[in-house]
């Protein structure tokens, strides 16, 4: 079972990862955006990490909520909606529950993605953070290594693709053979789960 200790080292775990590859995922972003998705990205998960220290919300649902509003508090662009819908819906779908199963976590991050999409209007395919959520979201039951390396895989394969949403959208066949800034950093967010239940022994 999962409660509200695993997820704040979710987010304690994404945070410090953003921090390491925010230069990274700046230069991915550089050719194909505005060249400030890891800048962006680390203000607001650094400031998630200072709120749950402060406030240790008690439930793995309040865990994720707080994260979402923080993200659309604080990180500018396009990454805050987008990433802050993820958490807060996951974290709303989980509920009031002390804690929580791994198949549990796996149906309420579902319902967060799809909401992403709603939000975003992005399948797979249109070289977006979606590339790398839809295919960890699908691989989840199998594990929290298994949806690491299916968002990894899926972040990769944005390089050949064209852009049909988001920023990089404007620059139509130029977009081709970059690795797109925001699946890469989805797949942050997923690798920094196996990181979580490393830590605990799930």
């Amino acid at each position: 079972m999962l409660d509200a200790d695993f997820f704040r080292r979710w987010m304690t775990a994404t945070a410090a990862s953003v921090a390491r590859e925010a230069g990274h995922l700046t230069d991915l972003d550089s050719p194909i955006g505005d060249a400030d998705h890891g800048a962006n990205l680390q203000r607001g998960f650094t400031a998630v990490a200072a709120t749950l220290e402060k406030e240790a919300p008690d439930t793995p649902g309040a865990v994720l909520t707080l994260t979402g509003r923080q993200l659309i508090s604080t990180v500018g662009g396009a990454s805050g909606p987008l990433y802050g819908t993820l958490l807060r819906r996951t974290g709303k779908a989980l509920g009031d529950a002390a804690e929580v199963s791994e198949e549990e976590f796996a149906a309420a991050l579902r319902t967060g993605v799809d909401a992403v999409m709603t939000l975003g209007g992005a399948a797979p395919g249109d070289k977006t953070m979606i590339d790398a959520l839809v295919p960890a979201v699908d691989a989840l039951p199998g594990g929290f290594a298994a949806a690491r390396a299916a968002a990894e895989e899926g972040a990769v394969a944005t390089t050949p693709l064209q852009a049909h949403k988001g920023r990089a959208s404007y620059l139509g066949e130029r977009s081709i053979g970059h690795q797109d800034p925001g699946a890469t950093s989805s797949a942050l967010l997923i690798a920094a789960l196996q990181e979580a239940a490393e830590a605990t022994g799930e």
